[in-house]
């Protein structure tokens, strides 16, 4: 079967491949305050990234924002939409649908994202048995089973945020902070509120 995990090739972090991947990058000023939030991308069966970097623009083998720091490689046995009986749907198959999708949709970090791109292409393989996938359970999943790509990138995704909260703590004070959380609740609420209780609003 073309989705045999024994036929992907491996987890190549120098060379940019992760075969079947979901990556995630922080995102400079963003991350640095709310470090669970970053870009995100899906990454073809050769291991070449997707991502939906603009307004109609799928970026192809240049992650914006930089190196990837984190990923999950997705189990596509659980991707019941390739275990069809007539076998005709492929992972690269779902991907190109969802490239040409996004290709013509507008970018708003708010409401139409890089996640919703990913999501979309979940959705469309049936990942883990449902197309019930939104952006707040793929930011949930990243945050807490994401795999490391390295030491630095730990470093690279909190080391911002620390030094943002030491000098804005120390400048600042308990005002910083409160602000600090007061954003990161905003941020979290649009997308709790925006994804479970306004339908329609996130697109996927």
């Amino acid at each position: 079967m073309e989705n045999d995990r024994s036929q992907l090739g491996q987890v190549d972090p120098r060379r940019a491949r992760f075969p079947c991947c979901i990556v995630w990058t922080p995102i400079p000023f963003i991350t640095w305050l709310v470090p669970f939030i970053g870009h995100i991308g899906i990454c073809r069966e050769d291991g070449v990234i997707l991502d939906f970097a603009g307004p109609n623009f799928i970026s192809v083998d240049n992650f914006a924002f930089g190196t990837v720091a984190r990923y999950i490689q997705v189990n596509c046995d659980e991707c019941y939409k390739l275990l069809e009986p007539e076998g005709d749907a492929t992972w690269d198959g779902a991907l190109r649908k969802g490239t040409q999708e996004f290709q013509n949709r507008n970018y708003n970090l708010f409401t139409c994202n890089c996640h919703s791109f990913v999501v979309n292409n979940l959705n469309r393989l049936f990942y883990s048995g449902h197309d019930k996938w939104n952006v707040v359970s793929l930011a949930a999943v990243m945050f807490l089973q994401g795999r490391w790509v390295s030491t630095a990138s730990v470093v690279k995704t909190f080391l911002p945020f620390a030094v943002v909260v030491s000098i804005g703590t120390f400048l600042g004070g308990m005002t910083f902070l409160i602000g600090l959380v007061a954003f990161a609740a905003v941020m979290t609420g649009w997308f709790l509120v925006g994804t479970y209780c306004i339908k329609g609003l996130i697109e996927l």
